[in-house]
This record gives structure tokens, C-alpha cells and sequence, in this order.
């Protein structure tokens, strides 16, 4: 994770959130080699912290679990605490492995921006790839930027475009916060990761447990196959109905997602901070001049 430099920052520089969630002082845009994608993520396998080990193995002792049981509780509360108040979101999803210099990576930062000057806040998982090309077009577009990661064994350090940044060490619980918190999701090219968080939230919608919630599809040749999987095995299997393939669009256009997204969601205001409770809303940081030719 990034160390806090010693000395305050100069007036309007960028900041760069530290892992608990709260804004530290950081590097004004990216390392001198940054390419958008980490070098400590070339395909590895993501094995699961101790913590979630000890969830998912079977039972353990009534100590351990109950003790467990108030760790999630603690989790969910303080998720709860720093993204209460972020108004109008977008999260966006897609591979961490993609570099600034590919096609899709330009896409996220695209449509990141866009989402910004519509009024969202962009959250993504906060790390490198398409994730940080949201994040990084959304300040772009003076918009509040939003990482929450998942914390692992070989810990993705955060990109260096996010006001606020949150740790969980339970994927759920990220999961809910990916959902409650968003208006809509946007999803770009990805592995497993990006299909679970796709399916889990066409689900959530197909059975009405959220409603007026878009899923937008970016990178029309990469999903079609998808779509066409859908259509042609699902539906003809009776597995899904007809028109359930219709609650997931497609697009290649930043404008044309924006359109399907503000259609469909519901315009609402961020609720009040209390200072009584020690509460306070996240500030939308400096934007480092882009660099020639970025």
C-alpha cells in the first residue's frame, strides 16, 4: 500500500486514499512506469486470506465462528459509514490485467468520464487495469472516485486515482457494497471475477430483488458471444426465459451507456452527514494534469 509522505501536500495537489478507507496524502498521478497494469499481477492465482479460509472449510469451534460473525458485522458497518454518503454512483468492473495502451482500457477511461460530467460517482475495485481506467477518467471528468478492494495474500496495491478507498477482506460483503451503493453497473471485458459480479447482479435483477438497475455491456466483440450463449444454448435449453437476455445491453458507445443509465435509474440525492455522529462526506480530489500525449 502507499506510505504517507512526510509534510502536507501543496494547495489543490491530488491525494490518493490510504487502506482504511480514510484520504492520505500521495503522488500526483501515476509512477514514472506506470502502464496501467501492476507488475505483481501477471496471471497470478488469488488465493484467499486466512480469514475467508476459516469461513468456507466447515466448522470450527463456536469462539472462532462467533467471533468471525462479529468481524462481518464490523465489515459491513463500516462500508456502510464510508459510502453512505457518495449520492449517485456507476461501478464499473473488467480485467485488471489491461494496459493504458490497449483499446479497452481507453474505453474505461472514456466512459469513467463521461460518468463523471453525468453527475455519477465511479466505483470500481480499485485496482489496475480497466479498474484504474474509470477511476482515472472520472477524475478526469471532476468526478468522485471510488476503490473498494478485496484483500489478499498478494495485495494489489490501490491505482492512484481514488478520493476514498476501502479495504474488505470478505468478497460478500464487497459484493453488497458493489450493489447497494451503485445505480447501475457498467461491465468491460474480464475474467472470472467480472462473469461472477455480471451474473450475480443479472440474477439479483431477474428475480426483482433490485429493480431499475441497468447492466451495460462495453466491448460489443467481446460479449457477443455472451449474449449469443444466452439466446441460443439458455433459451433454447429453458434454463432462462426468452426475455431475460434483454435485461443486459450492449454497447461500445460512452454517450449510448450514459443514455440507458440515466433512463433507467431513479434520480436521488445523497443523504446529510451528521456531525453529531462524526460523520462526513467524501471530497472530490485535484485532477493531475494528464501527461503529453495520455
Amino acid at each position: 500500500m502507499p506510505k504517507e509522505p512526510a509534510g502536507p501536500n501543496s494547495p489543490g495537489s491530488p491525494q490518493t486514499p490510504v487502506s482504511n478507507g480514510n484520504v492520505g496524502h500521495a503522488h500526483a498521478g501515476p509512477p514514472a512506469n506506470h502502464n496501467g497494469a501492476s507488475s505483481k499481477r501477471p496471471g497470478w492465482p488469488r488465493a484467499a486470506s486466512a480469514e475467508e479460509r476459516g469461513l468456507l472449510v466447515g466448522p470450527r469451534s463456536r469462539l472462532e465462528e462467533a467471533g468471525r460473525v462479529f468481524r462481518i458485522a464490523a465489515e459491513f458497518i463500516r462500508g456502510f459509514r464510508k459510502l453512505h454518503f457518495i449520492g449517485p454512483c456507476v461501478t464499473v468492473f473488467g480485467s485488471a490485467r489491461f494496459k493504458e495502451t490497449e483499446a479497452y482500457y481507453q474505453m474505461g477511461r472514456a466512459v469513467g468520464r463521461r460518468l463523471a460530467e453525468a453527475g455519477f460517482a465511479v466505483m470500481t475495485g480499485g485496482g489496475p487495469g480497466i479498474m484504474e481506467a474509470a477511476n482515472r477518467g472520472c477524475r478526469e471528468g471532476h468526478g468522485l472516485s471510488l476503490g473498494c478492494n478485496i484483500v489478499l495474500p498478494m495485495e494489489q496495491e490501490p491505482n492512484p486515482y481514488l478520493d476514498r478507498f476501502i479495504d474488505f477482506k470478505y468478497f460478500f460483503v464487497r459484493k453488497v457494497m458493489l450493489v447497494k451503493y451503485s445505480s447501475a453497473f457498467v461491465v468491460l471485458p474480464g475474467g472470472f471475477g467480472t462473469l461472477d459480479e455480471l451474473f450475480e447482479t443479472a440474477t439479483l435483477v431477474q428475480t426483482r430483488k433490485i429493480e431499475q438497475f441497468p447492466i451495460v455491456l462495453m466491448g460489443s466483440d467481446y460479449w457477443r458471444p455472451v449474449i449469443e450463449f444466452m439466446r441460443k444454448s439458455m433459451v433454447a435449453a429453458g434454463t432462462i426465459s426468452p426475455e431475460d437476455p434483454d435485461l443486459i445491453h450492449v454497447t461500445d458507445s460512452p454517450e449510448e451507456a450514459i443514455r440507458i443509465i440515466r433512463a433507467a435509474s431513479p434520480e436521488w440525492a445523497a443523504p446529510k452527514p451528521s456531525t453529531i455522529l462524526g460523520e462526513s462526506a467524501p471530497r472530490r480530489q485535484a485532477t493531475p494534469a494528464p501527461a503529453p500525449g495520455a
